[in-house]
């Protein structure tokens, strides 16, 4: 085998090279990615119709109610109407028709009716509602093989729909033709809402979206959990004709984020429009009952910057082009009147450190939402083959440290192992090499400190601070290398939408301190397999004291903890969210708090000390937390990089800051100790 270690040994450096290589083939694709979330900076607000239909619903005037807050809405920043189909109930709601059952129309005509009868009667207030309404309905029923006959009451034209009135008051129909043209008219771009509770027929929806294309639609937002066109059966083909239209017409999507599970056929009809989409960020009508409750002046100030600092984040933090605002009215007893929370939207948007000034100081615009322009480039090909190679390589490094023997092996059967998953799933294979490329680098970069410590490379250094400064520099850089990997590997749109979503992340939060813990205890002293296997049984035949127990359940009880703060669902305190949002309307980008409160400075300090005491590398260790979490910031794939960038600068820089709090603090208590402690044995 003399060949295999002559091929073995000198394969570990060339590997730290390929992965240089394979970093520098990533960094093209990562700056197409910049360049794709830069490409629109055009915002938009959005506000729900119909909810102010509810709201004006309340009022003593309802239609006088409507015409001023559409103007004040105008004036806050909302510059666009959502529109949903139409229902006969609706078109009550907003007096286009007046409708009764066969027992109110009998009471309304006085005649007594007929018993076996439970129609729907329908009353239009003058003939041009009459004119744009009444074929409306009579196709909408029609397709439904429900007959529909006319009838008249006073001078007023109508129709009598052969169905009971609460199911006739829910069928969908096209929007409402008027509404659409008073909202045009008056200035206010459309977002319109379509859902799939209809047949889908081609020349319909031709001829719908034609309608709305004349009117200026831009944007269409699925109403429901499915697409229009979706089907158990036939959908590819739905679907693909779906998107023709919106093609045809120039008219794209919009993604709610946050979804508790994803519209079916959204992620089919986004890929055939070539991701004509934007990311829109729902304020929910639960949302905004929290600004009617009954609130202190203070407190409701507080709630109102609440929201426009959740709009700032939205837009500027996670790729959001489109904010949809819902209202619904409420009873207050305790105010003793009809409330809602428009007055608070106002203020949220344009008041006192108000979301829209704050948005377009940040450098964007307020606008129709567009889509990200897809950069690309005859370089990603051949990118993507150096990706691939490095990618490998750097796990082949980390395996290096617990089975030096096994580099060449590994190599060769890693190359395969990616280019036949390649083969088989271009996207499997591009989530498994960027994970695996986030695991191991911050793994790597930890157990090459724990080595120069264990070597005697530290305790050469005159100045502990400089050696903890530099080493804390040097490991994020070489974490920063699986994030060069992890962006480069994920650039497609379809991640920054979230159309797709990066699976495995939650494996980032734990594998690497396995990884490091790992190699700390069992393979970080130059011993033989035979010395290590000794330690293991050693370490399993002790004793276990009570004190081990205590450890172990702190161990635990920090582990669930850090567990529980992680990802989307992480839960955080009153208290801590205030310091958040403190540090967000500071420093523009806020750091993560772990990093730069805890990993980051305990880091430094286990780099300070150990250049002195040797141990001093297992309070290292935790420093393991901060650089997973360099690379997990940069998985949060619709935050744009620019961002991402500011904030693991901002974790180091305050980190290190807070670092030498440490080691001062370090420094005068054991000081201290030592002139003291020897003072109170005399």
């Amino acid at each position: 085998m003399n060949w295999y270690k002559t091929w073995n040994n000198p394969l570990k450096n060339v590997l730290w090279w390929l992965v240089i290589i394979g970093m520098l083939g990533s960094l093209p694709l990562a700056f197409t990615r910049h360049q794709t979330e830069t490409s629109a900076n055009k915002v938009e607000f959005v506000f729900d119709y119909r909810d102010l239909l509810d709201v004006s619903d309340i009022q003593t005037n309802p239609q006088t109610f409507v015409a001023e807050h559409l103007k004040k809405m105008k004036a806050a920043g909302i510059q666009s109407m959502a529109v949903y189909e139409s229902t006969l109930a609706e078109l009550r709601e907003s007096r286009r028709i007046e409708m009764y059952n066969s027992r109110d129309a009998a009471a309304l005509t006085q005649t007594f009716g007929n018993p076996n009868e439970n129609f729907t009667y329908v009353l239009f207030p003058d003939s041009a509602t009459q004119q744009k309404l009444e074929p409306l309905i009579q196709k909408t029923f029609g397709d439904l093989q429900v007959g529909v006959k006319p009838w008249s009451f006073r001078n007023k034209n109508g129709l009598i729909i052969q169905m009971s009135s609460d199911d006739a008051s829910i069928k969908t129909m096209d929007p409402d033709p008027i509404t659409l043209q008073a909202l045009k008219d008056q200035g206010f771009q459309i977002v319109v809402r379509l859902s799939n509770r209809r047949a889908f027929v081609t020349n319909d929806m031709d001829r719908l979206l034609k309608q709305l294309y004349d009117l200026g639609v831009k944007r269409i937002l699925v109403d429901g959990n499915e697409v229009p066109g979706y089907t158990e059966e036939n959908t590819e083909v739905n679907l693909n004709k779906m998107a023709d239209l919106l093609h045809k017409y120039d008219i794209g999507l919009a993604a709610i984020e946050m979804l508790k599970e994803p519209q079916k056929g959204f992620s089919t009809l986004a890929k055939q429009t070539n991701y004509n989409v934007v990311r829109l960020h729902s304020f929910t009508e639960k949302d905004s009952e929290k600004l009617m409750e009954p609130l202190k002046k203070a407190e409701l100030e507080d709630r109102i910057q609440g929201v426009a600092d959740r709009f700032v984040l939205a837009v500027k933090d996670r790729n959001i082009r489109m904010v949809f605002l819902n209202a619904k009215p409420l009873k207050s007893l305790d105010k003793g009147k009809l409330v809602d929370p428009l007055a608070a939207f106002y203020e949220s948007l344009q008041g006192k450190d108000g979301a829209i000034p704050r948005i377009e100081k940040a450098g964007f615009t307020l606008g129709t939402a567009e889509a990200f322009t897809v950069e690309s480039n005859g370089w990603q090909k051949i990118a993507r083959v150096f990706i691939l190679v490095g990618g490998v390589s750097l796990i082949v490094l980390t395996a290096s440290f617990f089975i030096p023997e096994s580099v060449l092996f590994l190599f060769v059967i890693g190359l395969l192992g990616a280019i036949a998953l390649h083969t088989l799933s271009a996207n499997l294979y591009a989530q498994a090499l960027a994970l695996a490329t986030a695991i191991c680098a911050p793994s790597v970069a930890m157990m090459l400190v724990i080595r120069a410590i264990q070597s005697g490379a530290a305790a050469k250094w005159k100045s502990g601070l400089a050696f903890g400064l530099w080493q804390l520099l040097k490991t994020s850089l070489i974490s920063l290398i699986g994030v060069v990997f992890e962006v480069a590997l994920l650039n497609h749109i379809s991640y920054s939408l979230v159309i797709q979503q990066f699976r495995g992340v939650s494996a980032l939060h734990l594998l690497p301190i396995a990884i490091v813990a790992l190699y700390l205890l069992f393979f970080s002293e130059n011993n033989t397999y035979k010395e290590k296997q000794a330690k293991v049984r050693k370490i399993f035949s002790s004793y276990i004291s009570v004190l081990w127990i205590v450890v172990a359940g702190i161990v635990l009880a920090a582990g669930y903890y850090y567990l529980s703060r992680t990802g989307n669902e992480g839960q955080a305190s009153s208290i801590e969210k205030l310091f958040r949002s403190f540090l967000e309307n500071t420093l523009g980008v806020r750091p993560r708090t772990k990093e730069f409160l805890f990993a980051h400075p305990l880091f430094l300090l286990g780099a300070y000390l150990s250049v002195r005491y040797r141990n001093a590398m297992y309070v290292l260790f935790i420093g393991v937390m901060g650089q997973l979490s360099i690379v997990d910031t940069f998985a949060h794939l619709h935050t744009p990089l620019h961002i991402s960038l500011i904030r693991i600068t901002y974790g180091l820089v305050f980190g290190a800051l807070i670092g030498i709090v440490f080691i001062i603090a370090w420094e005068i208590i054991t000081r201290s100790w030592k002139r003291w402690v020897p003072q109170w044995s005399k």
